[in-house]
């Protein structure tokens, strides 16, 4: 009796698997990039300035006003009175810095001001004022 010739089935690769492996790793590295990039102060509106710069990489602290004149020292909300103190107490710690100033542009110029004043009073503390590039 004879066995009837069963048919061949060629081998194949089914890479429906492999795609969607490749998909989870690429997902997984673009949501963990996302939180390698440092975000400096809290985000306010920013004004544009046709002459905006990147400053050169030093010691940083982000001094950032909101539009209802909240002050915040590297996200930490600080009142006017104490900003000076705590400034000067970090740069005599850490030595020369470089101040950055995040004011929203709908902030009353007074304000971004006051705070200057009290920035440039501190020995070794260099003040830059954030801007968007036009």
């Amino acid at each position: 009796m004879r066995v009837p010739d069963e048919p061949e089935n060629s081998p194949q690769i089914n890479i429906v698997p492999m795609i969607d492996i490749i998909f989870s790793i690429l997902a997984y590295f673009i949501i963990s990039s996302l939180f390698l990039s440092k975000s400096e102060g809290l985000p306010v509106n920013l004004p544009k300035a046709s002459t905006a710069q990147v400053q050169a990489e030093t010691r940083k602290m982000t001094i950032t006003l909101d539009a209802e004149g909240v002050i915040s020292l590297d996200k930490e909300e600080i009142e006017l009175d104490s900003l000076e103190e705590n400034l000067r107490d970090r740069i005599e710690k850490e030595g020369e810095s470089l101040v950055i100033l995040n004011a929203d542009e709908a902030l009353d110029h007074g304000r971004v001001v006051a705070v200057m004043d009290k920035v440039r009073r501190i020995e070794g503390a260099k003040l830059a004022i954030a801007a968007k590039k036009q």
